[in-house]
Formats: C-alpha cells, structure tokens, sequence
C-alpha cells in the first residue's frame, strides 16, 4: 500500500495497516496448528476412503467378468464411474486453488523455485475468494463448481435425487454471518474473509472431503445393487474335517473346508488361525502342514458364505489332533501354538504312562507357574519363539511356541468401526471403545486412553469441531461437540490411543463416520 502526502488520509491508511498487524497477532499459534492438524486428519480420511473405492471398483470388474452379475454390473458400474469422474473434476479444481492461495501467502521457496514453507497465518492470499470484482467472481465460481458438483451427482440415475438429496455429505448451505446493516453477505466472503491461509486451505479440505464421501456414498449404493444374486440350490452345509487325528512327527495333517452342494454364489471364505486358504477349483479349502513336535493341538476353522435366502452364514470348528512322541510326553497350549506376550498362556502337560510327580517342565525363553496337575501358565516377555522341555524319568522331549505380541485392536463408536452411521445413535453413544477382534483368547481388554474428535460438514460450517479427549469416555469439550452433531455431519476419530494387558499404548488407524438420518 502506499501512502498519501494528505495527513488525514495517510493517518487513516496508517491506522489500517495497524489494524490489519494486530488481527494477524490476534491468530494465535495453537489456533493455526489446530487448523494444521485437521488438514492433515481431512486429508487421511481422503486417502482411506480412495482405498475403499479401488476395492469396490476392483470388485466391479470381478462381477462384470461373471455370468450371473454381468448384466446387472453392465448397469451400474458406469454410474459409479460417472461419479468418480464428476469428483475428480472438482477435486482438481479445489487442489488447484488451494495451490494458488499457497502462492498467494509469499511462501519461502527454494533455489529450484519449489515452495518450502507458506505462511499459515497470512491474512492476505484469502483476498482471491473474496476482495475486489476478480475475488468475488472467484468466489462465486466456486460456489457455482460444488452446487453444480452435487446436481450431476444425483442426476446420474433418477432414484439418486430423492434417495440421497438430504443424506450427501456435501452442505453448501450459507452460514450465518451479517454485516452491521444486517444483510446477508456472499457465500464465499462468510467462508474465507480475513482468514489465514491455513484456515482457508483447511476449509477447501474440508469439501474435498465432503466430495471423496458424496462420490463413496453412491459408488457403494451402485455395487450394492449387483450384490442380489440367486443361488441355485436350496441344501446346503459348511463343512470342515481332518485327514487324522493323531500323527507322528513329520506326517502331513490336511484340513479341509468349505460348503456342500457348492455354488460359487455362496462366496465361501476359509480362515485357519485367522488367516485365508484359497479355493481350490471345486471350491474347497484345503490346508498342508507337516507336523513337527509332540503333543496335543488345535486349529480355529471359521468358514463365511452366502445361504440360499441371501443371509450371511457362518461356521466355527476347532480341529484337534496329537503329535505322538517316542517318550509318550506332551505339552500342549490350550489357546494355540503360539505365546502371546503379556498373556498368561494356559498349557497341559503330560507325561504319557507316567504321573504327575513324574513330570518337569523347563523353559528357554520365559516363566511358567503351575496352576495345577499337568496345568501351567507360561509368561514371555519377548523374543519371536519359547522351548518347552518335558523331562520324564530324566528323559527329556523339546517342543518349540512361536512368540507374538497381542494384536492391535480395532477402534469402535458402539459396534461400528466407521461409514454411514445414524446420528441419533451416535450421539447416544458414551465414547469410543477398542475391541480385539477374532482373537483366540477370550476377555483380552484394551483401554481407550486419548484420542482427538473433529467434527464437520453441516453444523460446523463455519468452524470444525475439535476436541482432544483423555480416556474412552467422552469428556466436556467431546460432548460439547458431539451435540451439535446432525444428519450430513462427517466425524473423525484420529491420534486414538489404547494400552493393552501386556501395558503397551498402541496407535490406532482413524475412524471416520458420516452421520444420517
């Protein structure tokens, strides 16, 4: 700015320059870095929710490539793809123009001329959405890009506009913010005038956001709507077996499992101690191992498929077998073959045709106690593998534990882990939670110990709601948040933190909600 030789009018620029340092004084850094940090939580959710995408449109493909899906995918998958294109269309322009408000801040470059730092606080590059003809022009273009975004979306398909017109993420509703004379000012001037760069870059995340969750709610609406497949036979039953239940060292133990009366329409899905055996090609699982030490196991068999009346169905079966031993001691885990670190692993020991009194045990890697007659529990406190010795009449028989740690559990608000979640069951909710999901041991808790809430979409239009909470309860500032939640608000739970039995604190992946009706 530059100033007049008129004492009247140079006092008033002078005082205005002053003003304007003063407002930027007034923007105070944990403002500024809680802006930071919701910027980076937006852009996260952004990059789960492309994931979720890629899978759903992977699976398209499947269906397309299958005779009993084809013609009902050949319908829907161009929708999806529809909405994907209308989202990076506008995606790109809001990336472009967060670009230029970056430019716009006199950010720190380098000699290759690449920005190193901008400056978060300044007041000025919002300037391009809201001062003078060109910025009120930009503005209302941008209003123009969403509102416009929004009505291709639902008029991809013409159930869209009456089944999503109040449930899109995306609220372009004008928060309130008048002028002294009491008129409603542009969209775009309640949204970035005098703003910081950093808030302003935050808020266009903000609706890139909104989009990525739009485009996710209608891209799984369309790969629902293949899912309804009839399956042809009306007998069916899940089936896991053993080649044998007793072996000896180096033998080969087979599982098998899967669904009598197969049909590929029943989708089964195998898992052995949690992790998945492919199909062969009639459709059954099978698993190998050869079976080393002595003594008594178990594998957890779990078995996931389709009934003939569209329902989920699913089978659990433990299958157990020995391991003979020249000795006729053995040692087995009453959970697995695996110590989990932190855990009071339950073992039997047996000394074969000799007693109790008979028998010792002895350990490379750990503790054990004896809880009672051929009963201990094993405690490890690290390493990735334990040998337990069984001496019987000074005769001594190896078997060897593999070593884990307890596996991260999963944060949830109620029984849900993220997605479309109704807001008045959110808001009767009295915190987050941490489940151990399909773990072999029973009544393993972990603790919620902090995690930080952001809430936005509708109801935040103007500012998000941020509230860093201290233990699983929801505290004063979550609540306070919380309440002010409704249908079309987008929440996230991120920097969450739970310590389990074995006391270390883990950190857990954000979850992220879009409240409905």
């Amino acid at each position: 700015m530059s100033l007049p030789k008129e004492p009247r009018q140079k006092m008033i620029n002078v005082m205005y320059l002053v003003l304007t340092a003063l407002l930027a004084l007034n923007v105070s850094s944990e403002i500024l870095n809680a802006f930071k940090t919701v910027n980076r939580s937006l852009n996260n959710s952004n990059g789960i929710i492309d994931k979720k995408d890629e899978t759903l449109f992977a699976s398209f493909k499947e269906m397309l490539a299958k005779a009993e899906t084809k013609d009902s995918a050949s319908v829907w998958f161009p929708k999806a793809q529809k909405a994907k294109e209308y989202s990076d269309d506008v995606n790109k322009y809001l990336e472009d123009l967060k670009d230029k408000l970056i430019e716009h801040s006199k950010p720190e470059k380098g000699p290759d001329g690449k920005i190193i730092k901008y400056s978060y606080d300044n007041l000025d590059a919002s300037h391009i959405l809201v001062e003078g003809p060109e910025g009120e022009k930009a503005g209302a273009e941008l209003l123009q890009k969403l509102s416009d975004y929004k009505e291709k979306l639902l008029s991809i398909d013409p159930s869209f506009k009456s089944k999503f017109e109040n449930e899109l993420p995306l609220d372009l509703t004008v928060p309130e913010s008048l002028n002294k004379s009491g008129k409603v000012m542009p969209w775009a001037y309640t949204y970035f005038h005098m703003t910081p760069t950093v808030a302003a870059v935050t808020i266009l995340s903000k609706f890139q956001n909104d989009i990525k969750n739009s485009e996710a709610t209608i891209i799984d609406y369309c790969h629902k709507q293949v899912g309804a497949v009839k399956i042809v036979f009306d007998q069916f039953q899940a089936i896991a077996s053993q080649s044998s239940e007793y072996l000896m060292p180096g033998q080969e133990l087979k599982i098998t499992g899967g669904v009598g009366a197969f049909s590929s329409a029943a989708k089964p899905s195998v898992t052995i101690d949690g992790s998945t055996v492919p199909l062969n090609a009639e459709g059954v699982a099978e698993y190998k191992t050869t079976v080393s030490s002595p003594g008594s196991y178990s594998k957890k068999v779990r078995i996931d498929f389709k009934k003939p009346n569209g329902q989920a169905g699913s089978l659990e079966k433990e299958i157990k077998y020995t391991v003979g031993s020249p000795t006729g001691a053995s040692v087995s885990a009453d959970a697995t073959k695996i110590f989990y670190i932190g855990l009071p692993n339950p073992i039997s020991v047996s000394g074969g045709t000799k007693g109790d009194e008979a028998t010792s045990i002895s350990l490379d890697n750990g503790s054990s106690t004896k809880t009672s007659a051929g009963k201990y529990d094993v405690n490890v406190t690290g390493g990735t593998e334990c040998t337990v010795t069984v001496t019987v009449d000074n005769k001594s028989t190896p078997f060897k534990f593999r070593v884990k740690p307890i596996p991260d559990p999963v944060a949830k608000v109620g029984s849900s882990k993220g997605g479309k979640l109704s807001a008045n069951v959110f808001k009767s909710q009295q915190g987050l939670r941490a489940e151990l999901e399909n773990f072999i041991f029973e009544g393993v808790k972990y603790s919620i110990s902090s995690y930080t809430l952001y809430a936005t979409g509708k109801g935040f239009t103007e500012n998000p709601g941020i509230a860093q909470n201290v233990g699983a309860a929801f505290g004063p500032d979550a609540k306070r948040v919380i309440d002010r939640c409704v249908n079309g608000t987008t929440v996230t739970f991120d920097d969450i933190k739970a310590v389990g039995p074995d006391g270390r604190t883990r950190s857990l992946p954000l979850i992220g909600f879009n409240l409905t009706n």
